[in-house]
């Protein structure tokens, strides 16, 4: 068995912009799971109980099934009811609302790690619930978790391989379509996976950076 990679290097630029594709809908996806999550860890903590209760009943709904099978039912059962999402909505909607879930409990526990004496000062100096949570709440949050959510958001990247299966053309989905043409799996898949690799160096040190400038976050780059 001899390597070819002389023949597979012309997918190159087609893999690059399947990466770019992935970090789309990764960054998209992460930005309003965020919102997402905000929303519903801010319901969550200070909420009623009639408030509370949807809230749960999505969080317990996205995180006890799989992401893959949240994005079926939009894909597949959707059309039922006469709604019709693209390949690239559907994936994107399935892994934004997945991602709420769970950001939504990393929120939580940083909602949950606010001094109660932090909150009383807002009170007295007349804050409302909404400048609360802009001026308090998200500062201390996002110093608190910014390391969690870097995760989060790397976990995100890589999920996006799923998105083959929709026929949504990222990175992998692109491998696939260069190794049925030339049958060279092992450095198809081997470059996809050092470009993957690549992403996430990448990915974890904007995110560094980011914290480090934004934030004064002393996270690991890696």
């Amino acid at each position: 068995m001899s390597l070819q990679y002389g023949q597979v290097i012309a997918y190159l630029p087609d893999f690059l912009a399947g990466a770019w594709l992935s970090l789309q809908i990764a960054s998209l996806a992460f930005v309003m799971g965020l919102v997402i999550g905000l929303f519903g860890a801010a319901v969550l903590t200070y909420g009623g109980p009639l408030a509370r209760a949807p809230i749960r009943a999505y969080v317990s709904f996205c995180t006890n099934t799989p992401q893959l099978v949240q994005i079926f039912f939009l894909f597949f059962a959707l059309p039922d009811m006469g709604i019709i999402l693209s390949p690239y909505v559907a994936v994107l909607i399935g892994m934004t609302l997945n991602a709420g879930a769970y950001l939504t409990e990393i929120q939580r526990a940083g909602f949950q790690s606010i001094q109660r004496a932090e909150i009383d000062a807002a009170e007295t100096l007349g804050f409302s619930r909404l400048q609360l949570v802009r001026y308090v709440v998200a500062p201390h949050i996002i110093r608190t978790l910014y390391p969690g959510l870097s995760n989060q958001y790397i976990i995100m990247m890589l999920g996006t391989s799923m998105a083959a299966i929709f026929g949504v053309e990222e990175l992998t989905a692109r491998a696939l379509n260069a190794n049925a043409v030339t049958f060279r799996s092992i450095e198809i898949f081997s470059l996809t996976a050092l470009i993957y690799i690549g992403l996430t160096i990448i990915a974890s040190a904007l995110l560094y950076a980011l914290g480090r400038v934004l934030f004064r976050v002393k996270a690991r780059a890696f």
